[in-house]
Formats: structure tokens, sequence, C-alpha cells
């Protein structure tokens, strides 16, 4: 479970928070868009001739020098270069399908150069990181070089599927007297985002074109669940599905898909008023609670100083007893 990340606050920055939202229908720019299977294979072409004619400093991780930052540095594989190890050696992938046809499938490139000691990311946590975000040629379009803090359910679905991959800082932040934070076996890695994945036809300014291929680098430190329509139920449990996207659960079909619908099943009472939500604190010796039949834990923060733990807990009521709960309910 989760626990309570450093509050930092939000920086203002260009590209990937300000304009990377989720990409809708994708035919703002161009009538019609291309097909998306035929731009998926051109993605993987592009991106795989990328991973076989570049390589990243993993020297430098491998023998951190003094004062190493634990940036992700990529390079040709020309000249004094020729003889590293191309990233294509280095790489993992997954299967993600495209959010708008889902008959599109991606192979989804992502390099993990170290896990994280901490908790895995969830796909709507809100995270705090540093990033870089950078064209095949390496061209920079964005970049935090400081810690900041955004939502998950906001970004590119790329990114969101390639962070998800990864762990947080272990332990918790140490806060110096200049007021900086230093965290501890943070996750460090980069997913190489196919245009499917990311803008697609509908790219924002004009350093990203239409279609480009995309890379993401970036230090994960702190996670937190996202509640992002804050009714009380943490976003991972408003996926019905359980498929990993926040995107497809609409129990009313209103169009607003339950993480971000107030009146789940739309019978004119909120959500948060068709549910009870519990929270124990535990010291050092005390017994678990004993739950509710229909009570779930939804969160567990621990205070890694005193042993204290805070529990979260949502009573999911059932009046009728139908085994649907009042909250996705309509007739109750």
């Amino acid at each position: 479970m989760k626990k309570a990340f450093l509050v930092i606050p939000f920086l203002v920055f260009t590209l990937l928070i300000v304009s990377a939202c989720k990409n809708d229908d994708g035919d703002d720019n161009i009538t019609p868009p291309r097909d998306r299977g035929e731009e998926s294979l051109v993605a993987l072409t592009d991106i795989e001739s990328f991973l076989e004619t570049h390589f990243y400093n993993y020297e430098e991780f491998e023998n951190p020098p003094i004062g190493f930052d634990y940036v992700i540095k990529f390079d040709s594989l020309v000249g004094d270069n020729a003889n590293k190890t191309p990233l294509i050696e280095q790489v993992e992938f997954k299967t993600v399908k495209d959010r708008i046809d889902t008959d599109v499938s991606y192979k989804l490139y992502y390099l993990n150069v170290r896990q994280g000691g901490g908790e895995k990311v969830e796909f709507s946590d809100i995270v705090t990181l540093e990033f870089e975000g950078r064209k095949l040629d390496l061209t920079l379009f964005d970049s935090a070089n400081a810690p900041i803090r955004f939502d998950l359910t906001s970004i590119l679905n790329g990114l969101q599927d390639g962070l998800i991959e990864f762990n947080t800082a272990e332990g918790e932040p140490i806060i110096n007297s200049d007021g900086t934070v230093d965290f501890q076996n943070f996750g460090v890695g980069a997913v190489f985002v196919p245009s499917g994945l990311g803008y697609f036809n509908n790219p924002p300014g004009s350093i990203i074109a239409l279609y480009d291929q995309l890379i993401f680098s970036f230090k994960v430190y702190e996670a937190q669940y996202g509640d992002q329509d804050e009714d009380g139920i943490p976003t991972p449990f408003e996926d019905l599905n359980n498929n990993g996207w926040e995107e497809d659960d609409d129990t009313d079909n209103d169009g607003v898909p339950n993480y971000g619908d107030t009146d789940d099943e739309n019978d004119g009472r909120l959500t948060k008023n068709e549910i009870t939500v519990n929270t124990y604190t535990i010291n050092e010796g005390d017994e678990e609670p004993v739950l509710e039949p229909l009570e779930v834990e939804v969160n567990r923060e621990i205070n890694s100083a005193t042993g204290q733990v805070i529990i979260t807990a949502i009573v999911f009521h059932d009046q009728d007893g139908d085994g649907t709960p009042d909250y996705l309910d309509p007739d109750n």
C-alpha cells in the first residue's frame, strides 16, 4: 500500500503536464488521421532502429562518479562509442493496446536502469518524479530537473504505461538543512513511446511533429493513490474490469468514467454519501482491526520512525443485498 508522499509544490513547466492530457479521438489536426494499425508498424520500426543504433550511459550507473545525477543520457553508436552495448540488448517490452482502437497493439519498450526499492507505481497514482522528454533525434522538448508531482491519469498513455513498471524510492525522504530533499534507491528508467500512445496527429506546440515517437526518461521518487473525483474511493478500486485503465469504466454510461464521476450510477446521490470511510490507527503492539463483512482496506500508511500504521477502509454498503454496492446500484 502507498505511503503518504512529501508535499512538493507543483512547478510551472511546459508541454508534458500542460498539454499531454489523454488523447481523445485524435483527429484535431488532420482529417482523416492515419490508420492507427499501419502507424503502429511505422512506430515500431522507428523505435527499434533507435534502440539498435544508440546506447545510454550505463557505465556511469554501474560505477557512479562522485556527484552523479542519475540522469539517463543517450548517444549514438559511432566513433569512440561504436563498441558500447546497444539499447536493444538492454530494454524490456510489454504489449499494450491502443486506447482508441483496441484491435491495435503496441510493443512498448522500456529501459529499467533501477527498479526502485519502494512501492510499485499504480496506473492512477499521483507521482513525484523528475523527467526529460525527447524526440528520437534527442531534441529535448520538456523536462523537470527538480521533483514535481502530477496525476498519471492526465498524462500520455505511453508514459503512464511505462511508469507503472517501476517502484518509488526506498524509505522516507531526507530533508537537508538547505531545504533540498534526498531520496534513496529510487526508480530510474525510460520508456520509448509510439505515436499511438503519445500525441499521434495532435501534438502540442511546434517542436513535436505529427506522429512523432517520443522518449521519456525519469527518476521516480514517491507515489500516492489517486482519488481523482474525491468521492472517497481510490481510483484503482474504480477500475471495475481490472484492466489497469481508468478511462473505460462508466457505470451510468454518461460519458464520464467512474474515476471522474461523483455519482457513478446517476441515482442523484453522491458516491461519497453511499459509502462509509473508516480510519484506524495502530501503534506498535496493537492488533489489526477486524473489518466488517462489506468493509475493504484501501490504503495503509506506515510511519517508519514511530512504527505507527494508519489504515483507511471503505464500507461498500449494499442495502438490498443484491451483491451490487449501493454506489453502483441505481435501484438503491
